[in-house]
């Protein structure tokens, strides 16, 4: 997941491939809370990793469950309805699926069982309406203290041992604000139903019912079968109680399957589609009807069980008016396709994005318009035109995890009507971890751009001039891809010797590197399969990448691989010729300078801390001869290129080189 202030989109022009999605965030919290409070042990597969479920695990943790993970899976030990531990004070960052039924459920049994529990959240989730549900728990008998604003959280729930719920009259709950007031009460009341039965009414037309739907069939898997009168009336029979179905699987995320389906309707437009695994034709979701809507804009939709393909059809897309009652989450991906429609396009009966982790209808509306759009907004719907010129726009997230995804979207601009070439930058682009932590990862692996518009910053510089530091730190501040080019040359020289090859033999370490079967996974790097990494970074490996380097049929050999490190959303490129061989055109290059002396201090330092004995008069006339050989060589001599920025870090600290280096991409690269 990156972890930087923003994160720079190209203008992007295609996509295919696959992705897996990680597991619905609905589902996940509803399966958490259910194992968490029934008989037994539940071992839960393909549990979401996110924000929101680390902080259900957190509170589950707190109030006694056993909690364990085990691979890839999670073994939940339930507490049987009976509570472990009487008071508890829970944060739940802006997780509404861990607040709002953690509050009844605690509610409940603290009216039964006496405890005390306080629940609160970041900002955003004090600001969240809970009072309707509020309003529920209070007539049934259940204690809720406003500990800030009446309706909202924070909130201190408590009781006294041995106390009795008021069930006899049916419970009433609005559903016209969000359908997770209900859906706590359906989780929690079962827990009340042990000697009579539970009746829960609905005031008002009930929205978003696919995700009552997904309670009530998890409900049913954890043996509570509640009876319904359409979804007004809800019954929880006498005698309920939890039980652990043994194992259960989570679906792969619908909602976050959107922004697939609409990637794939953009720009799949050559022969291979978007293939998405984990949810399908049999999902229990509510959203997986979004491929409907998308179907209606014009992709092309192919699905099975657990599988989607889609390609582009229609093209551009066609406009639409819907009502989104039954794709609340969803719908906002098809505001950002409206961009690419062909005339206006309507999403009605949207009130709940008002209250969801941001004002949803506002915040799309604002952002939209950044990148050109023209948008009317209402109470609860939102109209899109799309642009007549496409802007580059810095997005503002809101700290909600649906804007950032959906509008990163709009990167796909040089395919819309009219063509645009605009720069989208996302800010905050962490806020992803909510539920799709590896979002932009996975999003780059499907998208493709033209070269040229893949910014590229080359560092290069004589060794041991700081420039592989400096790279990897201006990479991991943008969000880029890193080259380590020595890395390569030094893979190859070590697959040769590996081979028995002289590596004076120009032809036979060429052919090798040719083929050099080289995988770089974070900070390691494997070559044929094994962790090489420290072998890589040995002194001696650096001396015998010198030599190889400067045969020029090696050179040529690698020079296809370091072109394809040139991926979404940028590359920082580090090595000796990167600016003026490899990436001519590199939108900054800047070359590194720093005497022979402080460089020689320098790898002292490094070879001391490793252990390794070294003289500073050997590894300066090792440096001198080096930077000879270098800058003698007929391949790509070692030499700034024309159009460099020259960085002696002689007297810098790394911060201050990576600052300057930042200071100089930010006029180079700016967001008109």
């Amino acid at each position: 997941m990156f972890k930087i202030p923003f994160i720079d989109l190209p203008p992007m022009r295609g996509a295919s491939g696959r992705i897996r999605l990680p597991g619905s965030k609905s589902i996940s919290n509803r399966v958490l809370l259910l194992a968490g409070l029934a008989e037994g042990t539940t071992v839960v597969h393909d549990l979401l990793q996110s924000d929101d479920t680390e902080v259900m695990l957190d509170a589950l943790r707190q109030l006694g469950c056993g909690v364990e993970a085990d691979g890839a899976r999670w073994r939940i030990t339930g507490l049987g309805g009976q509570l472990a531990i009487h008071e508890a004070t829970l944060f739940l960052g802006n997780a509404g699926t861990a607040m709002r039924p953690l509050t009844a459920a605690l509610a409940v049994l603290a009216a039964l069982q006496g405890g005390r529990f306080e629940l609160s959240g970041v900002a955003r989730m004090h600001e969240r309406p809970i009072g309707d549900l509020v309003d529920a728990l209070r007539p049934l008998g259940c204690t809720v203290d406003d500990l800030g604003h009446p309706g909202y959280p924070p909130l201190l729930l408590r009781g006294t041992d041995g106390g009795r719920l008021n069930v006899e009259k049916p419970i009433r709950v609005r559903g016209d604000v969000s359908s997770q007031f209900l859906t706590a009460l359906l989780l929690a009341l079962p827990l009340a139903a042990r000697q009579a039965k539970v009746v829960i009414e609905v005031d008002g037309e009930l929205i978003s019912k696919p995700y009552v739907e997904i309670t009530l069939n998890l409900l049913a898997q954890f043996g509570v079968d509640v009876q319904r009168d359409g979804f007004e009336r809800f019954t929880i029979p006498a005698g309920s109680r939890f039980a652990t179905p043994g194992r259960i699987h989570v679906e792969g995320d619908a909602s976050s399957a959107s922004y697939f389906i609409a990637l794939g309707a953009i720009a799949a437009h050559g022969g291979a589609p978007v293939h998405i695994e984990g949810v399908g034709t049999t999902s229990i979701q509510g959203d997986i009807r979004f491929v409907d809507a998308a179907k209606a804009m014009g992709a092309q939709v192919r699905s099975g069980p657990n599988w989607i393909d889609v390609h582009r059809g229609a093209w551009p897309l066609r406009a639409i008016t819907l009502d989104c009652n039954h794709i609340p989450d969803a719908a906002m991906t098809l505001a950002v396709m409206a961009l690419y429609a062909d005339g206006p396009s309507r999403l009605t009966n949207i009130a709940s994005w008002r209250v969801k982790e941001t004002d949803r209808i506002a915040a799309m509306a604002a952002e939209l318009r950044k990148v050109g759009a023209t948008v009317t907004e209402g109470a609860d719907f939102i109209e899109v035109v799309p642009p007549k010129a496409w802007h580059d726009a810095s997005i503002r997230t809101y700290d909600d995890h649906r804007m950032a995804m959906c509008l990163s979207l709009a990167a796909f601009n040089p395919l819309s009507i009219e063509p645009g070439h605009a720069i989208v930058r996302i800010e905050d682009p962490a806020c992803v971890g909510k539920t799709f932590p590896d979002y932009f990862e996975s999003l780059f692996d499907l998208a493709s751009a033209h070269p040229d518009d893949i910014p590229v910053i080359a560092v290069d510089g004589p060794s041991a001039s700081g420039k592989g530091t400096l790279a990897g730190s201006i990479a991991e501040h943008l969000g880029y891809h890193l080259l380590d080019s020595g890395a390569l040359y030094r893979a190859a020289a070590l697959a040769a010797t590996m081979d028995g090859i002289p590596l004076d033999d120009e032809p036979a370490v060429a052919r090798v590197a040719a083929r050099l079967d080289l995988r770089f996974e974070g900070d390691r790097i494997f070559l044929r399969g094994k962790d090489v990494s420290e072998a890589l970074r040995h002194e001696d490996a650096g001396t015998l990448a010198s030599r190889v380097s400067s045969h020029p049929a090696v050179r040529k050999a690698l020079h296809g691989l370091q072109l394809a490190f040139r991926r979404p959303p940028g590359l920082v490129a580090d090595g000796r010729d990167m600016g003026t061989v490899v990436f001519p055109g590199a939108t900054l290059k800047v070359f590194l300078t720093a005497s022979a002396a402080m460089r020689a201090d320098r790898r002292l330092k490094q070879l001391i801390s490793k252990g390794i004995n070294a003289t500073i008069d050997s590894l300066r006339a090792d440096l001198e001869a080096r930077d000879a050989r270098d800058k003698s060589r007929s391949a790509a001599p070692l030499k700034p290129a024309e159009d460099a920025l020259l960085l002696d870090n002689s007297e810098m600290s790394i911060d201050e080189s990576v600052e300057l280096v930042l200071k100089w991409w930010s006029e180079r690269r700016p967001i008109r």
